[in-house]
């Protein structure tokens, strides 16, 4: 039996909607339930317009439910003021999306240390030489230097995924990662992905069209309508 402590994180029924001009609210999560303990790996596929990334967004309190309960580390997320849910997003998750995001006028390194510039658990040097050790270790540590507009897409989304790592949060959040990579650099993603989640034993939910990517999960839910109708495996 998982204890308390081995719960990352806890939806109950997860209702979201939105309102419309003139017409009945349009609703998009229709009572999502899900229990996500440390280290999982989890898959949310489904068709688009699903909610697959509105789901993602309330996960990492991007956006907020209609109803329902979502608790992170067993804090209700509902409780918390926005400057306290930008604490949670800075500090307790790491997200990468299929569009690297990465600042074009910024180094490898500079790019990394943008979410430590919000933190003061870890001094600057020390944020810096993590940073240093996490971007050796996706083979990137002869790139600090360069900008985004020299290095290729798959470099770029390794340079997201240490960014999402760099506070060392407790669950990482991944929409679409390797959307726009082609199968090679996608299959090498997917696999530093597992690997990040089985040595650092960080929680890990991607969003994702690829079978290939879901079946390196450890459970994948599908989104249909916007309710989980069973899981995949």
């Amino acid at each position: 039996m998982a204890t308390n402590d081995s719960v990352v994180l806890k939806l109950e029924d997860v209702h979201k909607q939105y309102e419309s001009v003139n017409r009945d609210p349009v609703p998009v999560l229709r009572g999502i339930s899900l229990t996500v303990q440390r280290s999982d790996s989890l898959a949310i596929v489904g068709p688009s317009g699903s909610g697959k990334s509105t789901l993602l967004n309330i996960l990492g309190s991007l956006d907020s439910p209609t109803s329902g309960s979502i608790q992170l580390n067993g804090q209700e997320l509902a409780n918390l003021s926005e400057p306290e849910l930008a604490t949670i997003r800075n500090q307790k998750i790491g997200f990468i999306f299929q569009s690297h995001h990465l600042l074009p006028q910024c180094s490898v390194l500079e790019n990394v240390l943008v979410p430590t510039l919000a933190a003061t658990s870890r001094a600057p040097a020390n944020a810096a030489e993590h940073a240093k050790q996490l971007l050796e270790r996706v083979s990137l540590g002869h790139r600090l230097t360069h900008r985004p507009s020299q290095l290729s897409g798959g470099e770029c989304q390794r340079v997201a995924v240490v960014r999402a790592l760099i506070n060392q949060p407790s669950l990482i959040l991944a929409d679409e990662p390797t959307g726009a990579l082609d199968h090679s650099t996608a299959k090498s993603l997917g696999d530093l992905l597992v690997e990040l989640n089985r040595d650092d034993q960080v929680t890990l939910i991607v969003v994702t069209h690829s079978a290939e990517l879901a079946a390196k999960m450890g459970t994948t839910r599908q989104l249909l309508d916007g309710q989980f109708v069973f899981n995949a495996n």
